[in-house]
């Protein structure tokens, strides 16, 4: 297992949405320090491939930049 570094950086990931409207779909997460819950970045994906590949294009990397500075993407 890997030794996860005590100030590292947050990674946004991909999983199930909870809302049952879109049940089967994936959604982009971002753990932020001072929230609680994630912060959602993205629209419903229909496979986590495709949400992890936003994840890694330019919308997706301006979208976190801004959620990380606090702003709204």
């Amino acid at each position: 297992m890997k030794a996860k570094k005590k100030y590292e950086k947050p990674q946004p990931f991909a999983a199930l949405t909870r809302d049952t409207r879109f049940e089967g779909t994936y959604e982009v997460l971002l753990p932020v320090p001072d929230r609680v819950k994630p912060h959602r970045l993205a629209q419903q994906f229909p496979t986590k491939k495709a949400a992890e590949d936003w994840i890694h294009s330019p919308e997706g990397e301006d979208a976190i930049h801004a959620a990380m500075k606090g702003e709204r993407p």
